[in-house]
């Protein structure tokens, strides 16, 4: 603990507190309500100030940033409107499980209840979104909740937490004391849970892993790949967590979320054993509690959980661990390997059927335009390990999921929770962040218009990003499901859009369009030469709904 003689404000102390956690970056949409806090982050050297044109994007920028970094991403925004646009990566970060901190300005203590100019009830609006939500009610308290939501944000299930900010809070002068940088504990598999989990590997003979959740750091993903080679083990990602085990790897066997391959879900059903490393088994993952059924399984469930709230919430499991996921990846090591395991065949197989689903099959002559599979095969191909993918969502996230190999973790950048429009703020943090490495967003052309102003932010802040919008006219997804439901009664999900090359080129960034497939290649070579950020726009077959179904039949 420490303490500065001098009176600070508000703003300063909190920034302070900031610079002591180590936060690096902050994202915001600047507001009169917190202008002590801007005031000093001026002064704030190692602290970069990221100026968004929307709060909602501001907040996924943030969200970006914890799942890139495992460190909770910051954000502050202003109160009333600002809150509510900056919701929407609150409950990203909340679904996803990603560290992240909220800021919001609030009226003066005094005013409170009256319904004052843009007030709201913080407590209220973000209860059940985030994982803690309060109010700073004095200036003395400041270093004491600061320090509170880096351990809330950072522990267990990783999460967000919204901090309001009174003016008077903000604006008044005290002498505080600092509070240390946040350390976060971690539980540890005790040695008769992993013992018992040995016993029930050594018992099965279609095994199963799923990796998922965060936490993961380079040297746990180093641990679960030498225990799945040494046991011979398949690993599948649950949904958008396929950065987690090396794709390339021969004990990878695929994705289970949107677009999952039949196969593999039969796999899962089939598995006698289940070995669930940091995914909850969420809806989607578990193909609406399906695939995996709830509450007690049909397969043998081993469930790895850092949250023990998370254990037995929706899964009754034979053998639930609560452990960090750096933890019991460490305990895995100690694990002696089963002797000529009986499921090598298993794996083998499942590791054929996923390298048959991911290789795209030749283009077919009745697509017109582009053939998205091809495309995301050559970025595949040709992208360095660490490139950082980026989506939001819709229906042509299914060909990225299903036709791109992810290398490394930390390199997909993608909503679990199918926020729309996330992708390409993401993708600003991620290449921000990380200006060395190279940042794809894939953007459908309704999602892509949910935060297209964001090119100014790249452009201001020198991000030299590659957006790829995939334009077929409509809102892929709901049109999908309305033929479904409705057929041939199409509504509210035909799109009129811009000329996405005459928006890009007013904000300054390189545009492109793309209509057939062969011309993909030297296109995207064009854009990562531009040297600013640029646009690909690329003409789909509307009637190519996903890889494998066609709206005509």
């Amino acid at each position: 603990m420490s303490e500065t003689a001098q009176p600070r404000n508000g703003g300063q102390i909190l920034v302070d507190a900031l610079v002591r956690n180590a936060v690096d970056t902050v994202y915001c949409v600047p507001g009169e309500s917190y202008l002590p806090v801007l005031d000093a982050l001026y002064d704030a050297k190692s602290v970069k100030t990221i100026v968004t044109r929307h709060e909602g994007a501001a907040s996924n920028m943030a969200d970006a940033y914890g799942k890139l970094t495992g460190r909770p991403g910051i954000c502050f925004v202003t109160r009333g409107p600002g809150s509510a646009h900056a919701s929407n990566g609150v409950h990203t970060a909340r679904e996803d499980s990603t560290p992240m901190i909220l800021f919001v300005g609030q009226v003066e203590s005094g005013f409170l209840g009256r319904g004052a100019f843009q007030e709201v009830d913080y407590r209220q609006m973000f209860g059940g979104l985030a994982k803690w939500a309060t109010e700073i009610d004095s200036i003395e308290r400041i270093p004491e909740i600061v320090a509170h939501a880096f351990n809330v944000a950072l522990s267990g299930r990783p999460g967000p937490v919204v901090v309001a900010l009174p003016e008077d809070v903000l604006f008044g002068s005290a002498v505080v004391t600092d509070a240390p940088p946040v350390r976060v504990s971690q539980a540890a598999p005790n040695p008769a849970a992993m013992g018992e989990l040995r016993e029930l590997l050594a018992a099965a003979s279609r095994p199963l892993v799923v990796v998922g959740g965060t936490g993961w750091n380079a040297e746990a993903g180093a641990a679960l790949k030498r225990f799945a080679t040494a046991n011979a083990l398949p690993v599948a990602a649950s949904f958008r967590r396929q950065d987690l085990f090396d794709n390339r790897d021969p004990h990878y066997v695929g994705q289970l979320g949107l677009g999952v391959s039949p196969k593999l879900a039969d796999r899962a059903r089939e598995a006698d054993l289940l070995l669930v490393i940091g995914s909850r088994l969420a809806e989607t993952t578990s193909s609406g509690y399906t695939v995996v059924q709830s509450p007690v399984t049909r397969q043998t469930l081993v469930h790895v959980h850092p949250d023990p709230q998370e254990l037995g919430r929706t899964y009754q499991a034979r053998l639930p661990i609560n452990a960090g996921l750096s933890a019991f990846a460490r305990a895995l090591d100690s694990l002696e390997p089963v002797a000529a395991p009986a499921w090598r065949a298993w794996t083998e197989a499942a590791r054929a059927d996923y390298v048959g689903h991911s290789t795209p099959q030749p283009t077919s002559p009745e697509l017109k335009g582009v053939d998205l599979a091809q495309v995301v095969a050559y970025l595949s191909n040709v992208l360095p390990d660490d490139a950082v993918i980026a989506n939001g969502a819709g229906n042509y996230t299914v060909w990225v999921h299903r036709f791109y190999r992810y290398r490394t973790q930390h390199t997909e950048l993608a909503p679990t929770n199918g926020a729309m429009g996330y992708g390409f703020p993401a993708a600003v943090a991620a290449k921000l962040k990380d200006p060395q490495r190279t940042v794809v967003c894939f953007a459908g052309d309704g999602c892509f218009m949910m935060y297209p102003q964001e090119l100014a932010t790249a452009m201001q802040y020198g991000g030299p990003l590659v957006v790829i919008v995939v334009n077929n006219g409509m809102l892929g997804t709901i049109r999908m499901h309305q033929e479904r439901e409705y057929p041939g009664r199409v509504s509210a999900t035909q799109l009129a859009n811009p000329d996405f090359l005459a928006l890009a080129r007013a904000f300054g960034a390189h545009a492109e369009r793309v209509e057939r497939t062969e011309d993909f290649p030297a296109a995207f070579e064009r854009a990562q030469r531009a040297g600013v950020a640029a646009l690909i726009e690329l003409r789909t077959d509307p009637q190519q709904i996903t890889p494998i179904s066609r709206l005509n039949g």
